[in-house]
């Protein structure tokens, strides 16, 4: 597609971290701009996902929906997309009755859908004159990176953990390393740009990551994004100086943030972030809506309004966010006015 570079070693997925920096840059912004909320939209457009796998069920039920999706937030602005694989894991699939093989296929085949819309948003592009049609839809062809997307443990347990990362005793750092080995090699085999590490609830799911991504030797670049309910510690009660640190020191990391957190606690995380770590942050909170995990649905009304939200996103950029968008309960609306206030702002150079 022009843009596109083989992510066959982690230097030339870093080059297109790089190639994407300096469009940003040359755009004036702040910062790049991250896709938002998932399983909101794919619900919007129909899906049921009352399941265990949650999005992930689309995958097998409705690609289509997860490809429309990732079309609409291009078209919102997003410069990075990320995979709909965040709750799929091999022993989820397993668990609803398909096979080994059959579940590692369905990894990849999150990779190639978020591929597939790309090249179907830069289709659309080319057949555009303007940048803007009019209709509010950004059509500008730029560098865009697909992220795959890797969520916690509690994630696959979908009883709420990733929002306690308390897992009980009886889970180890090994256990951790044995449960998301395979997902990620298969992942990584698939050729996104990135891999995106989500929802980290504690220092021990971190340091499971790290060596993996370490010990295998894994080729494409990853992020660490951990989650907080106070603005001090990530939700298991763990240091984020701790979580974040464990980033900085994993070569294979090569940003470190927060996601699914309120915004209003985002700013003091991203200077707590700064003091052990200089890579670039990447921020993509909640819409501020509380998750009850009994009933397993977002709490109404408990949020911010898109304009509350996107108040925030200068402030973070000015104390050194470099890829902003949002978590659960986002939308392509949400982006799109991340977007433009980016677009809006006189911006500093982003960091390598």
């Amino acid at each position: 597609m022009g843009l596109s570079i083989e992510t066959t070693s982690s230097s030339s997925s870093q080059s297109q971290w790089d190639l994407m920096r300096e469009f940003v840059e040359s755009e004036g912004r702040a910062a790049a701009v991250l896709d938002g909320g998932l399983a909101t939209e794919l619900e919007r457009h129909g899906a049921d996902l009352n399941d265990p796998l949650w999005s992930a069920k689309c995958l097998l039920s409705s690609p289509h929906l997860i490809r429309q999706v990732h079309l609409d937030y291009l078209e919102a602005g997003a410069d990075v997309i990320i995979t709909a694989s965040y709750q799929a894991t091999i022993q989820g699939f397993q668990a609803k009755g398909f096979s080994r093989e059959e579940g590692e296929n369905l990894l990849r085949r999150s990779v190639e859908i978020a591929i597939e819309a790309r090249d179907n948003y830069y289709n659309r592009c080319a057949e555009c004159s303007s940048n803007d049609t009019g209709v509010g839809r950004i059509l500008q062809r730029r560098p865009i990176l697909v992220a795959a997307s890797v969520g916690s443990y509690g994630a696959y347990l979908a009883d709420g953990s990733e929002y306690s990362g308390d897992y009980g005793d009886a889970i180890t750092l090994e256990t951790l390393k044995d449960f998301h080995l395979r997902r990620v090699q298969v992942l990584a085999e698939s050729s996104p740009d990135l891999i995106a590490f989500e929802t980290i609830p504690n220092k021990l799911e971190a340091q499971a990551y790290a060596e993996i991504l370490e010990e295998e030797d894994i080729k494409i670049p990853a992020w660490f994004c951990f989650n907080s309910k106070n603005g001090v510690n990530v939700v298991s009660g763990d240091s984020i100086l701790e979580c974040a640190s464990i980033a900085e020191s994993c070569k294979k990391v090569v940003l470190v943030g927060i996601n699914c957190t309120p915004p209003r606690l985002i700013h003091e995380l991203i200077l707590s972030i700064k003091k052990v770590s200089k890579k670039p942050i990447v921020i993509y909170p909640n819409s501020g809506e509380r998750y009850d995990a009994e009933q397993k649905q977002w709490v109404q009304n408990t949020g911010v309004s898109d304009e509350d939200f996107v108040s925030y996103v200068n402030r973070w950029c000015e104390i050194g966010a470099s890829l902003v968008g949002g978590c659960c309960r986002t939308t392509p609306n949400t982006i799109k006015a991340i977007y433009r206030t980016l677009s809006n702002r006189s911006a500093p150079a982003l960091p390598p």
